[in-house]
């Protein structure tokens, strides 16, 4: 007996319902699907399926059987999947989301080399601070800095996420340049729109927090608007380093409380739940935390 052969059979005839549909599926004889079936259960030592004139139904023992060999033929039919696909050149199309500013800065190079190491893999990218819903709007792939929420997505980390507090030379040669965070109350503070609690700056140095609520004439649902706010003069900022790190090593920005930090995030790359990722998927996602982990090149000798 091909014992492959039986367990596809036995999990066909279960899902049918009936030997006849399970033997067409397979092009043998109704007979024969029901012999490697009282075969398989021969070898197994337990009967699988109560057979009665009209229905059939699995026993206890079969219900587990199903249940793990089911597991198995998937797992197999995957494998196999998967070795065919590595024989040919990766291709297809890939929707992917991700932050405006990020994208810009960061991405539109990372792209560039991705497609010239994969060139048959065609992007279509939507830069939007919002979170789109990745399900509902048909997104492969989405690049976010955020913790994950939604329990239909799975995450994997890119790169870590730091944070800075910055102003410009002339603003605080104008307006003095604070010594601790409760003094960010009296500043003009430009305000991160999409986030949350954004009027509420936490810090934290040597086991202490502190958070100080602030205000300002400002609020912009973009970080690189915000950051060229700040490089005019108009206030203070709190901006990741993937923005702010050309600005501070030009001088146009200047970090301030540097005893002081600010909680990090991350940056993930999160795609929907599903029982095998795509090798397109896989192979961006792959890409990204090759170019940018464990520690992105724009962080290097900023934050030391």
């Amino acid at each position: 007996m091909d014992k492959l052969q039986a367990m596809q059979l036995f999990v066909r005839v279960v899902d049918s319902g009936s030997f006849t549909a399970a033997a067409d599926q397979m092009d043998i004889s109704r007979a024969l699907a029901s012999k490697l079936v009282q075969t398989l259960e021969e070898s197994l030592g337990v009967r699988l399926l109560n057979r009665t004139t009209r229905r059939l139904s699995l026993t206890d023992p079969g219900r587990n059987y199903y249940q793990r060999v089911s597991e198995v033929l998937t797992q197999l039919a995957e494998a196999e999947a998967e070795a065919a696909e590595l024989q040919v050149e990766p291709r297809g199309k890939l929707r992917v989301t991700a932050p405006m500013s990020f994208a810009v800065r960061h991405l539109a190079a990372a792209v560039a080399q991705f497609q010239k190491r994969y060139p048959f893999i065609e992007l279509d990218l939507n830069l939007n601070d919002r979170q789109v819903d990745l399900v509902d709007e048909g997104y492969d792939l989405a690049i976010r800095i955020a913790q994950l929420a939604d329990s239909r997505l799975v995450a994997r980390r890119i790169a870590p996420c730091h944070f800075v507090a910055a102003a410009s030379p002339g603003y605080l040669a104008a307006h003095g340049e604070p010594s601790h965070p409760s003094e960010l109350a009296d500043h003009e503070c430009l305000i991160y729109t999409l986030l949350p609690r954004n009027s509420e700056w936490c810090f934290a140095r040597d086991g202490e927090e502190t958070s100080v609520r602030v205000k300002g004439r400002l609020g912009v649902n973009n970080g690189d608007f915000l950051l060229n706010a700040a490089a005019e003069d108009l206030g203070i900022v709190i901006s990741p380093t993937f923005i702010a790190a050309e600005e501070i090593r030009s001088g146009r920005l200047r970090c301030l409380l540097p005893e002081w930090k600010i909680a990090p995030s991350a940056i993930h790359a999160v795609y929907p739940q599903v029982r095998s990722l795509p090798r397109k998927t896989r192979l961006l996602i792959d890409f990204l935390v090759e170019r940018f982990a464990p520690e992105p090149y724009w962080d290097r000798d900023l934050l030391r």
